[in-house]
């Protein structure tokens, strides 16, 4: 079988794009990021889902994106908006995805994988320029630049099967593969318990996905 390396947060996409992966053939290596994220209980449902889903392999990498700060997800003196803002949020973190994908690219060069998937979304979304098709494309002609595998021969493939579906559509895909959504979690602003705000941007799309969708929200909310 075919190796790929799979971008897993924790939430509801990423759960979904191991699965559609899984269902492709693929010998999934799961890679998740403890980069300084005020949510760190997203680490906790990656390795659940992981195990579900059964990835021949899940690491999380240690990245410190907060010491550089500007977002209220790496930032505890940034709050993270309970309601809609207009333009970019505050909750994009700076060059995530670009720093994600290139980490994930070197691991997919070593196990010698073409492909990479990624569960970022331009529909249902928060407005973060790292989830746009064309970030998704230039990524690609730079994976297959920067790289020796690229040089020599081989292409790489970044995977964003996800890009073009509203959140209901991938509830919907992801239950006809069997994704257990009670183990993902959405949310930017838990409690210390792990409960769910219910009312930042992650939150507001997940809760109006299910509804949209006709599927009952598993996730446990504060209120």
């Amino acid at each position: 079988m075919s190796k790929a390396v799979v971008l897993l947060s924790g939430g509801l996409d990423s759960a979904t794009v191991l699965a559609i992966a899984r269902t492709e053939g693929f010998d999934c290596y799961a890679l998740s990021f403890d980069y300084g994220q005020r949510h760190r209980c997203e680490l906790d449902s990656a390795r659940q889902v992981a195990s579900a889903q059964g990835a021949v392999e899940h690491r999380i990498i240690q990245l410190g994106l907060g010491d550089i700060g500007g977002s209220a997800l790496t930032d505890s003196r940034i709050a993270v908006p309970h309601e809609s803002t207009e333009g970019i949020p505050v909750t994009y973190v700076p060059a995530r995805n670009t720093v994600f994908l290139s980490i994930a690219l070197g691991w997919a060069e070593v196990l010698a994988a073409s492909d990479i998937f990624v569960g970022v979304n331009a529909v249902d979304y928060s407005g973060y320029p790292d989830c746009r098709p064309e970030f998704i494309a230039a990524f690609e002609t730079l994976a297959n630049v920067a790289t020796r595998a690229g040089v020599e021969g081989s292409r790489f493939h970044i995977r964003a099967p996800l890009i073009e579906l509203s959140k209901a559509d991938i509830i919907r895909c992801g239950m006809g593969l069997g994704v257990d959504y009670s183990l993902t979690v959405s949310c930017y602003d838990p409690d210390p318990k792990g409960l769910a705000c219910g009312a930042c941007d992650a939150c507001r799309l997940r809760v109006a996905g299910f509804s949209d969708a006709g599927v009952p929200d598993p996730t446990a909310y504060q209120t």
